[in-house]
């Protein structure tokens, strides 16, 4: 599977990434806003990779697509996006993504997040995009904002992160904001 943008590919994830992933993973920069902190080690990593990369064999029923981006110039690595189905009888989702510091800055997130919102919408048919973020994390929030994303919440001490509690902003977009 593949989602083409302006200036990226959005693919299926692959065994053979499994070295970029780990070091995006790792980084402490993208761990920083991230409850789950970073993976115990490569075999850990190897575990994601493993799932992400069959998702596309799964059935009828998929609820769950983790895409690996790259430029489609140079074919540089710059992150991870993921849009899964969490409540299917009301066609709700939440969408995640993560790109390696060198990337940050350069339109990609927005770019990316903008083909998935499309995507969620006119292939999978839902009704509800969601997605939260600490609230120091201003760089998300802000990519949000610029893709039509609303805040809806503002929830306290809700994300166990390393430096303790922290606040999260929750967003949402519907499938009338996008469609009309």
């Amino acid at each position: 599977m593949e989602i083409i943008s302006e200036r990226l590919r959005l693919r299926t994830v692959k065994n053979e990434d499994l070295e970029k992933i780990h070091y995006l993973l790792m980084c402490p920069e993208t761990a920083l806003f991230n409850p789950s902190g970073h993976p115990n080690g490569i075999g850990d990593t190897a575990q994601m990779v493993k799932t992400w990369s069959e998702q596309e064999k799964e059935s009828n029923d998929r609820k769950n697509y983790t895409f690996y981006i790259e430029t489609i110039v140079g074919a540089e690595f710059v992150g991870l996006i993921d849009i899964s189905i969490v409540k299917v009888k009301y066609r709700n989702s939440e969408v995640w993504f993560k790109l390696v510091p060198e990337m940050w800055n350069k339109g990609y997130a927005t770019e990316a997040l903008k083909r998935i919102i499309e995507f969620g919408f006119r292939q999978l048919n839902l009704h509800r995009i969601e997605a939260g973020c600490a609230v120091e994390n201003i760089a998300s929030y802000k990519i949000m904002e610029k893709v039509g994303m609303i805040r809806e919440a503002h929830r306290r001490k809700i994300l166990p992160l390393k430096d303790g509690w922290s606040d999260n902003y929750e967003y949402a977009i519907l499938d009338q904001d996008y469609l009309d």
